[in-house]
Parts: C-alpha cells; structure tokens; sequence
C-alpha cells in the first residue's frame, strides 16, 4: 500500500519533466552545454599556447622576434693619409655624426618635421618635401644632415623623433689647405677622390667597409646593436715626394710675385736631379679645398704645373746650343756674327735686344741671342734641334698620371720653313709644361741622364732601380752647365743678377715669349720664365718659375721670374742643409 503510494507521488513529476523537456528543449540543453564545453577548450587551448609561449619556449620566441628585427647597417671606414715625404698630413679623415631619417614604417607629422628642421637649420617645407618625395621613389632612408660634431647631433637624437638615426662618417681634413691643394686634390662628401692626387689614388686610399647588425623596432628605431659581422678596414696611406718645407717656401714666394706683378697665373717647380722626385709645385691663383661652394671659376683647381702649356721661350737655347755642340759643327768658342741685331726670315724679323755684334757659342746663352740661334740652326738643321728636344721629354707626358697632364707640341713638318727653324731655336712653334721643362732641364744637371718624375715618394729600392737614359753625353752636359751659370755670372757677362744666391753658384736660364692672342702674338702680354739649377759644383735642384703675363714695365724673365728662383732655392738650400760651394771670402777669413 506504502508503495503504490509513493508510485503516485511521483507520477506527477514525471509528468511536469517530460512536459519541460519536449523535443525542442532538450536540444537546447545540449547545444548549450556543447558551446560551453568548446569554450572551456578553446580556453585550454589558448592558456597552454600562452604558457608555451611564455614559459617553455620563451626563448626560441624571444629570438625569432628579434631575427625578424634584425638589419645589417654598414660601417663606414676611414679613408688613408696623404702624407708628405717626412710624414707630415697633407689628409686626414676626422670622424663626424651624419643625420639620416629611416623612412621605414615611419610616419611624421608635419610638427616633427618642423621641429627637426628647426633644430637643423633646415627650411622645413624644403625637408617635408624631400622626405615625400623619397617615400614615393621607394627609399628606405636619407640623409638629412651630413658631417655634423657629435654635440650637435646628440641635440638632433634627444628630440626623439621617430626614425631619425645617427651614422658615423669620415669628413677629409686638409691641414695645409691651398697650399697644397693643386697637388693633393679633395673628395666629395661620400669621400670619393675628385680631384688630384686623391682622384688618382682614390682606389688605394679608400678603406674597405664593414657591416654591423643592429636591432630595429618598427618605427625604424636602432634598439641594440648585436655584433660587428665585419670589421671595417681603412685605406692605405700614400706619401708623396713633396717636402712641405719646400712646398710652403714656393708657394709663399710665389703668390707674393703673382701678386706684387698683378700676373694672370703664376707656377713654380722644385725638382730633385738625383731622384726625380717632386719636392715642390705651386700655382697661383689657388683654392681653399674646404670652401668649394661659392667657387664659379673652376681653373682655380688645375694644377698648372702639369695642364697648362706655354712656349718656353729662351730656355729651349740650352738644347739648341747642346744640338750644335753634338753636331760636332760647334765648340765653345766657335764665333757667330749676330749684328746689326736683326735680320730678316721669309718676310719676318728676326732680332735681339741689343746689337751684341761677334759672340763666342758660350756667349749665345750668356747673352741670349735669337740671331746667335737662328744662324746656328741653319748652319745644323732643325732636325737635330728637334730630336735632341723629344730625347730630353719634349713632346711626351711625363708619365705622373696626373688628371689632365698634357704633353705639349713639338713640331715635325715634312719640310721645315726658314722661319720655323729660327724660331724653333729659340723656343717658338713648340709647347711645353713647367714640369716637362724642369724634367729636361734635370738631363743637364744629371750629366746627360733622363729619369722618370714622381709625385710619389721612391723608396732607395725604388730609386736605384730607376729606369735611366742616357740621352746626352756627360762631357756635352757639363759645357751647357758651364755656359749656363755665365748666365748669373756678372764676370762672365750676364745679366740675370737677380737670380744669384749668397754662397751658391747658380747655373739657369731666362725665358719671355709673347702670348698668342686671337690674332696672333699680342706686343704687350708674355710669359716670363727662369729655369735655375743650383749649386753648380753638384746640382741638387731644378727650378722652374713661370709667371704669365705680369703687369707693369717689367716683364722680362730675368726681372720678373729669376728673383723667385733665388728666394726659393735660398730657403732650399737651408732646408735641406746643401753644403754651399761659392764661399771664397768665408774660407779666407777662417784660414787668417
């Protein structure tokens, strides 16, 4: 009874549930406990992932996310010297701070870019438009701002506008700046060899760069630098056989004569006989090699010495007295009839300053005489003269490698004029350049021996191993010497009293040749030139000074040029502490 009781009790609630749970219902209850159990695994799922993450492979994530990061920036390397013969700087490479803007993922608004301009000195509308501009070409960084000191590209970083970075750059330095700016040249502000001797050694002055990985955020921001993946090497040093003592002395000596004559341009070359090395070239005008922006004549960067060509004048009468004289047609003191000091050639004059009347062959280059040549060249033929000119380096580079070296003209007519033998004689129809002219002139002082010329210091392996020519006979070389040094010699004639140095015995040769103008030879412009070997006993040196076209009443070589010869190899002499071989009252006074 109890139980049947109970039976109906619950019989109702059966009924209650099973209407709560029809057909519908109950697949709401399942799709409901499903989500949630899908939710309790995609919870699970996720909490291991970030466990995983952050805890067991924390590591190999950490280093994924940087290798994602990771850039190679370049090093820069720093540029060689150019040194002198006694190592002083003719170059140098200063490390500066570059600004530079890593467009990369960088957005900036236009008060940043103002403010950065600001900071910088820039127009800003300027900047702003450089910046969109390489957007649009693809570029992933600029310079904004190069070769700056470290302070003020700190004042730069610490303003924190995104992407901007900072890169080490060389900047070249040059101590002497235009005094020897002709020779050594400058580079361009991505160090790159533009003009002399850094244009023509820039491959072997420029170091080798090398790499660096840095980490990156994505703003373009340097966070970190991880390693060094090549060291960045520098160049090599180049030095060269100028003697910046000497270097100084000349360019001094002659800015003040370039000045003082109010000339057109003016060079000067100091060459060693022994050696062939370059111990000297200055130009007038020169050229501050750190100030090139407001520079508009660009002629002011030739080096002269080696690009400009000029007839030389009466210092080819050394060569034509050598071709009579190795004719054998010729001695010394051979006589030549030059009155009444002029002549007529194919309808051109031909004549002297003076009516020197009878002269001995010497006397032709004591006295300079254009009749005394001429004759002698009719007498020999121009060939001679011309072969001995091209045996001694006329017509032909002197083989420095020199951007722009010219080689000059030596005429070779299939028949000669009247006229153009006389004037090749003495120095007309032919074109030369201060250091060919110092080269040949070295073949006299070196008895008769033609030797390459350097810019570059030779090492004494170097210079014994020197290619050299004998082109003229020691014997024919020492009688042109001889004739020469009566040149300054007051006792034996000459005149060029201006070129004499205290203790030295002085051997050379004055030059003045009418410039060519647009209709032929102008009457009141020259080229006045004096080409100097000193001491005579043991030449040392070869000058050569040539100043064009000097204002004034002056303007012979003896007045003009030979005075610069005798401040230069003075202080030369001193320099390079030559024992002086003219010192006849000095040795009397020491033996009383």
């Amino acid at each position: 009874m109890d139980k049947n009781k109970g039976e109906r009790l619950r019989e109702p609630y059966r009924q209650v549930r099973g209407r709560s749970l029809g057909r519908g219902n109950w697949q709401k209850f399942w799709r409901l406990n499903f989500l949630l159990f899908l939710m309790f695994v995609c919870v699970g799922i996720v909490s291991w992932r970030l466990s995983s993450v952050q805890i067991l492979n924390r590591s190999f994530f950490q280093n994924e996310g940087r290798n994602r990061t990771i850039r190679t920036v370049p090093l820069e390397a720093s540029r060689g010297l150019i040194l002198d013969r006694n190592g002083e700087p003719l170059a140098v490479s200063t490390p500066l701070t570059s600004i530079g803007i890593n467009l990369k993922n960088t957005e900036l608004d236009r008060s940043e870019i103002l403010t950065l301009a600001n900071t910088l000195g820039l127009n800003g509308d300027v900047l702003a438009s450089r910046i969109q501009n390489n957007l649009g070409m693809g570029r992933n960084f600029i310079y904004i701002k190069r070769h700056l000191p470290p302070t003020e590209a700190d004042q730069v970083l610490n303003l924190g506008v995104p992407g901007v970075e900072s890169r080490t750059e060389y900047q070249r330095f040059y101590p002497q700046g235009e005094v020897a700016a002709h020779i050594v040249g400058f580079s361009n502000v991505d160090d790159v060899g533009q003009e002399g001797l850094e244009l023509v050694y820039d491959e072997y002055l420029k170091g080798s760069p090398g790499k660096r990985q840095v980490v990156e955020d994505g703003r373009g921001n340097i966070l970190e630098e991880i390693t060094t993946l090549k060291n960045a090497e520098p160049g090599n040093n180049l030095e060269l056989s100028i003697d910046f003592r000497l270097q100084n002395l000349a360019y001094k000596e002659l800015k003040a004569e370039f000045v003082k004559r109010r000339a057109r341009s003016a060079t000067i070359v100091v060459l060693d006989v022994s050696t062939g090395e370059v111990l000297a070239m200055a130009n007038q005008p020169s050229y501050n090699p750190h100030n090139k922006s407001n520079l508009t004549d660009f002629s002011l960067m030739r080096n002269r010495a080696l690009t400009d060509v000029f007839e030389p004048g009466s210092t080819v009468k050394a060569f034509t007295i050598a071709a009579a004289l190795e004719s054998g047609m010729y001695h010394p003191s051979t006589i030549i009839e030059t009155s009444p000091g002029w002549m007529m050639v194919n309808g051109n004059e031909v004549k002297d300053i003076h009516d020197y009347g009878t002269l001995e062959l010497s006397q032709v280059i004591t006295k300079s005489s254009n009749i005394g040549t001429s004759k002698i060249a009719f007498d020999i033929g121009p060939e001679p003269i011309r072969d001995l000119l091209e045996r001694v380096g006329f017509g032909r580079a002197t083989g420095t490698g020199f951007p722009g070296e010219r080689s000059g003209v030596l005429p070779s007519p299939v028949r000669w004029s009247k006229i153009e033998t006389a004037t090749l004689s003495y120095g007309y129809g032919l074109s030369a350049t201060a250091l060919q002219l110092a080269q040949a002139y070295s073949v006299i002082a070196d008895r008769g021996i033609l030797k390459p010329v350097s810019l570059i210091k030779l090492s004494d392996e170097e210079i014994n191993s020197l290619p050299r020519q004998k082109v003229l006979s020691s014997e024919l070389s020492l009688q042109v010497l001889d004739m020469l040094s009566s040149v300054v010699d007051v006792s034996r004639g000459g005149s060029t009293v201006g070129a004499k140095v205290p203790f030295y015995k002085v051997a050379g040769k004055t030059g003045t040749a009418h410039v060519v103008g647009d209709s032929g030879y102008e009457e009141n412009l020259h080229n006045s030139l004096f080409v100097g070997l000193i001491p005579v006993s043991k030449p040392k040196l070869v000058i050569v000074v040539v100043i064009n076209e000097p204002k004034g009443s002056e303007h012979y070589g003896g007045q003009v040029a030979a005075p610069v010869f005798s401040r230069v190899a003075s202080g030369a002499m001193r320099v390079l502490n030559i024992v002086p071989d003219d010192v006849p009252l000095l040795l009397s006074a020491g033996e009383q």
